[in-house]
């Protein structure tokens, strides 16, 4: 149950990350309380997570997965493209929270 609630920790902060440049500085009303209540919903999923899976592991792969995904989103709505450095340096990050998720011993499988 814990990475399902790590998966909900992810999706919620990356849906909060997104709707922080559409607030505008916190000038728009919608987009604001979303960022609210989107990072609000991740941290108390990342709560859930700790019951589980430990703190290293759980930080490593939420905060590795959402500038990953984060770098997506933005490419699709805002246009803002990654160059090539970024891009290997996010597929390091993707390759490291593979490896903590394949080989670590200190989560369980």
């Amino acid at each position: 149950m814990g990475y399902l609630y790590l998966a909900l920790a992810i999706f919620t902060e990356v849906t909060a990350t997104s709707a922080l440049k559409a607030s505008a500085e916190f000038t728009k009303l919608g987009p604001s309380i979303l960022v609210v209540v989107g990072y609000a919903a991740s941290f108390y999923f990342l709560s859930l997570v700790l019951k589980t899976v430990p703190l290293g592991i759980t930080y490593a792969i939420w905060a590795g997965m959402g500038i990953v995904l984060i770098a997506v989103v933005d490419a699709v709505l805002y246009k803002q493209i990654p160059d090539l450095a970024a891009v290997i340096g996010m597929s390091l990050i993707v390759a490291g929270v593979l490896v903590i998720h394949l080989f670590s011993k200190t989560i369980g499988h």
